[in-house]
């Protein structure tokens, strides 16, 4: 790794806390930022995102998705924690929390909401930023993309029901809009261009030395998007940071907590029934992490814009890239204990990937 990378937890805190400094100092400029958006899609944060997602994308020979049943165990032990085992988990997490725990610190009147902005949060699984995570953590990338994709089309289903049935609403509206754009705009757009870029780079069809080079070239891009989109996600909520710093640090904890017990639920079942690595990493991350967009947006729908159930999503953005930095970084520090497990096949033959 190079220094920028070997850093990048320090880059990640320096950019935590310029966010928040500039947020209060210049709290005009990022609540500008903040309303550019569309069906509560950012668009300055999906341009940070393209920048981040789209080398990553360029890894992927659609041709090769077609291999993705042999995964078939990944993508079931993902399946399993992102529907049956991450938004019941939650829902037991906020309530012990929420309600019991910390209800004497809190607002008496948004422990309710707190509660449903939490669980609304798990029942979103990630559909842009986990590509950076797996990509991070040496994820086969066909794999994700698949994973990605399916999550989406249940999601469409199974969002709606779980959500009401857990909070006890006759009714919930989902706010179509942002989920449709949300999909379009972080996974089939970005896909494309990316496929025709590559389509592109390789049109001779076996000299892959033009992509290896853009994709040197790309990846300080990549990071610096990441950290760009730190800064900006705290510097839009600097103001509440610095206003209620104990609540948000109580709304963390069960999001915290949820994050290292789905994803370490994920990794340890993949080891199970001897998923390699490459696709272990990637399922553990995509079931841990959230699609905070359409998250945000359903609070905001249901309970209003200041909400509590709206600041509980909001404090799931802001801890979604450092925490999930950190399941990244066990996951790849675990590596060799995963793979000295029987039957699992070693990363460098299961899975080979471009630099």
């Amino acid at each position: 790794m190079n220094l920028f990378e070997r850093y990048l937890t320090l880059w990640v805190l320096l950019c935590i806390v310029a966010g928040i400094a500039l947020g209060h100092v210049v709290s005009d400029a990022f609540h500008w930022l903040g309303q550019l958006q569309v069906a509560q899609v950012n668009l300055p944060v999906a341009v940070l995102v393209w920048l981040m997602i789209i080398p990553m994308l360029l890894k992927i020979d659609l041709r090769e998705l077609r291999g993705v049943a042999r995964h078939w165990r990944g993508v079931s032990v993902t399946l399993l924690i992102n529907w049956a085992v991450k938004p019941f988990s939650m829902a037991l997490l906020a309530w012990w929390f929420i309600s019991e725990l910390f209800r004497p610190w809190l607002p008496a009147a948004q422990i309710d909401s707190y509660i449903a902005g939490l669980v609304i949060l798990a029942a979103a699984p990630c559909t842009a930023m986990v590509f950076v995570w797996s990509h991070l953590a040496r994820g086969e990338p066909h794999f994700t993309l698949s994973q990605v994709a399916l999550n989406d089309v249940i999601m469409v289903f199974a969002f709606a029901p779980i959500v009401a049935g857990l909070l006890q609403l006759s009714a919930i509206s989902v706010p179509w809009n942002t989920l449709l754009l949300s999909v379009l705009v972080y996974i089939v757009i970005p896909l494309v261009l990316a496929n025709l870029w590559r389509s592109r780079l390789l049109r001779d069809g076996k000299d892959d030395a033009r992509l290896r080079g853009v994709l040197k070239r790309l990846q300080p891009l990549s990071l610096s998007a990441l950290l760009a989109t730190l800064v900006l996600l705290f510097g839009m909520q600097g103001d509440q940071i610095v206003q209620q710093p104990l609540i948000i640090a109580l709304l963390a904890t069960p999001i915290l907590l949820q994050v290292f017990v789905v994803s370490g639920l994920a990794y340890l079942l993949n080891r199970a029934v001897k998923s390699p690595h490459c696709v272990a990493g990637p399922s553990a991350l995509i079931g841990a992490s959230n699609f905070f967009e359409l998250a945000v947006a359903t609070a905001i729908a249901l309970f209003g814009f200041q909400s509590g159930a709206a600041l509980a999503t909001v404090v799931g953005v802001l801890i979604e890239v450092p925490v999930m930095l950190l399941a990244v970084a066990m996951v790849n520090r675990s590596r060799n204990w995963y793979e000295a497990r029987a039957g699992v096949v070693p990363q460098a033959q299961c899975c080979p990937r471009l630099p």
